[in-house]
């Protein structure tokens, strides 16, 4: 399962509002790449693919593919606002290693392949 705080949910309560496009919800993806092997991907989606898991976060819908869910399972996701910056902050118990971005990350199981959430 993912989840998203409260000021997540706030926050991409905002970006949908303020989108030119219809959107149904938030993808959250795993791709290769970044400093440690795999990076978080987020964007706003008019619709779930077939395929996705679709996890209700109250006013937020988040779709993931079925790669990505073994690698975001148990994550929980916050956006926070300082004077150092803004944005969203992945905690994932399923990241080894991660990099002082915060959005790069090693599992365990994969060297650089994506993982699942419910």
């Amino acid at each position: 399962m993912i989840t998203l705080t409260e000021s997540a949910i706030k926050a991409v309560g905002r970006f949908i509002s303020s989108s030119d496009k219809p959107t149904g919800g938030l993808r959250i993806e795993v791709t290769d790449g970044g400093c440690s092997g795999l990076s978080y991907g987020m964007k706003l989606e008019a619709k779930e693919n077939q395929d996705d898991t679709v996890i209700d976060c109250g006013e937020v819908k988040v779709f993931v593919d079925p790669l990505s869910l073994p690698s975001l399972d148990g994550m929980s996701i916050d956006f926070v606002d300082s004077l150092e910056g803004s944005g969203f902050k992945f905690t994932n118990p399923n990241a080894v290693k991660s990099c002082a971005c915060g959005s790069s990350f090693t599992t365990g199981e994969s060297g650089g392949a994506p993982k699942t959430c419910s």
